[in-house]
């Protein structure tokens, strides 16, 4: 996932869990180039949407171990990193990258819909957790949407 790659970058650069926002913009924006210092916000605004890091005092903390993604050389990241995911494509990446086929799981996210008689992202959300991955983030956003 290209945005846990460029959330990580900051984080993996200080070797610490726990750094400054500041510290995450400039890694971005200055050190790496990657973005603009207003880009790197909004990309810290979804990561922090999408369950990534949480900010405590000042603070950014990896919600994630850094440590176990790899940034390969050539990474660039892309326009489609700042904008926020829906709870299906969450939850939708979460069980593909536990292990499972991402056609198979969108057949039978489709199935779950409709026997359920629900919206794609609480199906995608209930055959997430009946596999035993970890989504609350996308039932977060799920729940969020049917109430707004």
């Amino acid at each position: 996932m290209s945005l846990r790659v460029a959330v990580a970058a900051p984080f993996k650069q200080k070797g610490k869990r726990r750094i400054p926002e500041q510290a995450f913009v400039v890694a971005l924006s200055l050190d790496r180039d990657w973005m603009s210092p207003d880009q790197a916000k909004r990309l810290l605004d979804v990561a922090t949407g999408e369950g990534l890091v949480e900010r405590e005092d000042g603070e950014l903390v990896a919600d994630f171990d850094p440590e176990d993604v790899e940034i390969p050389e050539d990474f660039t990241p892309d326009a489609s990193l700042f904008q926020e995911r829906s709870a299906f494509e969450r939850a939708l990446d979460a069980v593909v990258e536990a292990g499972h086929d991402r056609q198979e799981t969108v057949a039978a996210v489709n199935q779950l819909q409709q026997e359920l008689g629900v919206t794609a992202d609480a199906a995608a959300v209930v055959y997430a957790r009946r596999h035993g991955v970890n989504v609350d983030g996308a039932a977060a956003k799920a729940r969020e949407e049917l109430e707004g």
